[in-house]
């Protein structure tokens, strides 16, 4: 017996003509007993077999997909067409099933070669490089053209935008950076003093933190920190404007942007860099000085004495020329990267951090080619 509602197929024939009835529901509560019925008539059904649905009841995709089975794609695109008794509901259900199930199954993706892969992605990755070179050489010429007519006119100078610059990129950021190289410092004099102490010369512990920090430690991690912090702020306050259509009113109202946004905050970059370039010199010695007194007996006075006897003023000198370079650097990768900011905040973030990738890569770069080039000079 065959519960109410429940979904029946009975598949008769007379006169030389097969008829297939179907009645009841083809829902998925009857699933299970309709699966075994279709799967024993399947065979039975011909190509002509005439199909009778007007006591069909309840249907939805997995009686579809049984009905699929049982009669064929054929079959189903013929209950599925206009001169079908069935409603516009169902002849509409019977045609998106067939389809899914009549698809071509999507293409094996084929199997890469690992080598040519791996040139591919080279060759993507050095194109991008090249790009983002042009676009910061570009990007100089129009900052530089800019800073020089507006040099010529002071009315145009922002000395408000400047100072709020100055005090965010420089005031702000002299804590970090002074216990930071505090730290290295002491690190360094640690360093040196267990591994010179081997040879007897624990006194060049003092000429190994002054060299260090005045001609490499001092800049270079300071311009690793204003990347990592003055740079993304940079990009992330560009990037808001740009997001928000700021910097398109700007272009409206008749201003360039170049000169309203990024002038102010590479000025401000190329001062306080120095300066902190030189607090940061300032913080290493001491830290170095701390550790030999507490660690070799060297008296402050004692590490004084030998870094002004052996260190010379041309150490100090490379070190601070090589800041408004760094400083420069940063300021034009930060405002670069949000002018590209494409109006999402997930472009803002991707741009934000692309800024200080790429202003810690290129800082390291130039330091190292400055390096070598102080050493060829013999400076």
């Amino acid at each position: 017996m065959t519960s109410a509602g429940e979904g029946t197929v009975v598949l008769s024939r007379s006169a030389g003509e097969s008829r297939l009835a179907l009645s009841g529901d083809w829902t998925i509560a009857h699933y299970g007993a309709l699966a075994s019925r279709v799967a024993a008539l399947r065979s039975q059904v011909e190509p002509g077999t005439r199909v009778e649905v007007a006591a069909l009841g309840a249907l939805d995709t997995a009686g579809v997909a049984l009905l699929h089975d049982l009669l064929g794609a054929t079959h189903l695109a013929h209950l599925a067409g206009d001169a079908s008794p069935l409603g516009a509901e169902r002849r509409a259900l019977l045609k998106a099933v067939a389809d899914a199930l009549t698809s071509e199954p999507a293409a094996p993706l084929r199997r890469g070669y690992a080598l040519g892969d791996v040139l591919e992605h080279v060759g993507r990755t050095t194109v991008v490089f090249w790009r983002h070179v042009v676009d910061i050489a570009g990007f100089i010429g129009i900052t530089l053209q800019t800073a020089f007519a507006v040099l010529l006119r002071p009315r145009r100078w922002r000395m408000t935008s400047l100072v709020a610059n100055l005090e965010r990129t420089a005031l702000d950021a002299v804590p970090i950076v002074a216990l930071l190289t505090f730290l290295v410092g002491a690190v360094v004099a640690f360093l040196g003093a267990t591994v010179l102490a081997e040879f007897g010369a624990s006194i060049f512990t003092v000429d190994l933190v002054a060299y260090s920090f005045l001609r490499e430690f001092g800049v270079l991690l300071t311009a690793i920190i204003v990347a990592g912090r003055t740079a993304s702020s940079f990009t992330a306050q560009i990037g808001s404007m740009r997001a928000n259509e700021e910097v398109d009113a700007i272009r409206v109202l008749g201003l360039d942007p170049v000169e309203l946004l990024v002038l102010p905050r590479v000025a401000a970059l190329l001062i306080a860099l120095p300066m902190l370039t030189f607090v940061a010199m300032i913080s290493g010695i001491v830290g170095g000085m701390l550790v030999c007194a507490a660690k070799l007996d060297i008296s402050p006075v004692m590490f004084l004495s030998g870094v002004e006897n052996n260190v010379g003023i041309t150490h100090f000198l490379v070190g601070m020329v090589k800041a408004p370079i760094f400083a420069f650097l940063i300021g034009i990768i930060g405002c670069l990267e949000g002018f590209r900011v494409s109006g999402s905040a997930q472009s803002v973030g991707e741009h934000t951090t692309s800024a200080v990738v790429q202003s810690i890569f290129t800082v390291i770069v130039v330091d190292a080619v400055a390096a070598l080039f102080c050493m060829e000079m013999g400076w």
